[in-house]
């Protein structure tokens, strides 16, 4: 593992046992690294595998999906050899993890400060009640009003917003080298939305964590994060810093992306829309954006093009593009 990273994902795929043979690969080939304290955006349509290729970082891909290939590393650990004690002390502990949905993540039938005190003792060796100091703490943390109030509440009582806070304090319970946040947005009010992604940029910023941020939302991605990885169907499809994607974006698939984004400055031509590839089609041959694609060409649709580097710092998965065209 490379000093300065607290994560590394290499080469990862996950297949999921078809029903005629074989496997399906909702996740092929993914490979990215987040250094200490940098803030990275995975996007992508729902289906894109972005969700998917960040559980696996905690080794939670769900049954009877697995790890075909490839290697999850997060603070030393790598998941596909860990024991059950070091994946106890990753998960919550070297990474925290923001469910998608934080209402129904949250166990219904506990309330908020006995969920987060436990998991607060988990990872640190305290007293009772010095983890409920720790607890009551981490809600003043994440802007939760009446901290102790909220402490005593349970899941079914709590606002969206003030869920999705409560979801941040217990991911950060375990003081976290990275937190994952998957979809933390979703369900909200615009204004909530601010607060949250607000709140998100001031905890990596004051306690100097690196960010792993899952969003199908391209505006919560161009606010929160520094760079971004676009994922299509199981695939890396390009990467970049988050000024240079979201003003010159070469793949065709992020372009339209943007295009769909309200207030962009781009408008989509319907003719160009479509349902994402499913991940479950092995037959299909080439680029797996072509059928989409304005501008793929028949070779576009034989081979399958490569992950190639277009300048440092910036990737592109598509034969159209070269560092010329940057």
């Amino acid at each position: 593992m490379r000093v300065g990273n607290v994560l590394e994902v290499d080469d990862l795929t996950i297949g999921f046992p078809s029903l005629v043979e074989g496997y399906t690969y909702p996740v092929e080939s993914v490979s990215f690294a987040v250094s200490a304290g940098e803030r990275l955006g995975l996007v992508g349509e729902s289906g894109s595998g972005k969700s998917l290729a960040a559980l696996a970082c905690l080794g939670l891909v769900p049954e009877p999906g697995t790890i075909l290939n490839g290697s999850s590393i997060a603070g030393g650990i790598d998941i596909r050899s860990a024991a059950l004690d070091e994946l106890h002390r990753l998960r919550g502990g070297i990474v925290g993890l923001a469910f998608q949905e934080a209402a129904e993540a949250l166990n219904p039938v506990y309330t908020v400060g006995f969920q987060i005190t436990e998991t607060v003792s988990t990872h640190h060796r305290v007293t009772r009640r010095e983890a409920w100091e720790r607890t009551v703490a981490l809600l003043t943390e994440v802007a939760v009003d009446e901290p102790e109030a909220i402490a005593a509440a349970y899941p079914h009582e709590l606002s969206g917003g003030q869920a999705q806070r409560v979801m941040l304090a217990l991911a950060l319970a375990g003081r976290p080298q990275l937190l994952i946040a998957d979809e933390p947005t979703s369900a909200l009010d615009v204004v909530t939305q601010a607060q949250v992604i607000e709140l998100l940029e001031r905890l990596t910023r004051e306690q100097g964590l690196a960010l792993l941020l899952i969003s199908h939302d391209l505006l919560v991605i161009e606010r929160a994060v520094e760079r971004v990885l676009v994922m299509y169907a199981g695939r890396v499809i390009e990467e970049g810093p988050t000024p240079t994607i979201f003003s010159t974006p070469l793949h065709p698939y992020t372009e339209m992306l943007l295009a769909s984004a309200p207030g962009h400055r781009r408008r989509l031509d319907a003719s160009h829309r479509g349902p994402a590839m499913a991940f479950a089609q092995p037959a299909v041959r080439g680029c797996r954006f072509s059928h989409r694609c304005p501008i793929a060409e028949p070779e576009c649709r034989q081979e399958e093009p490569s992950l190639q580097q277009i300048e440092p710092g910036r990737r592109v998965r598509c034969r159209l593009v070269t560092a010329d065209a940057k």
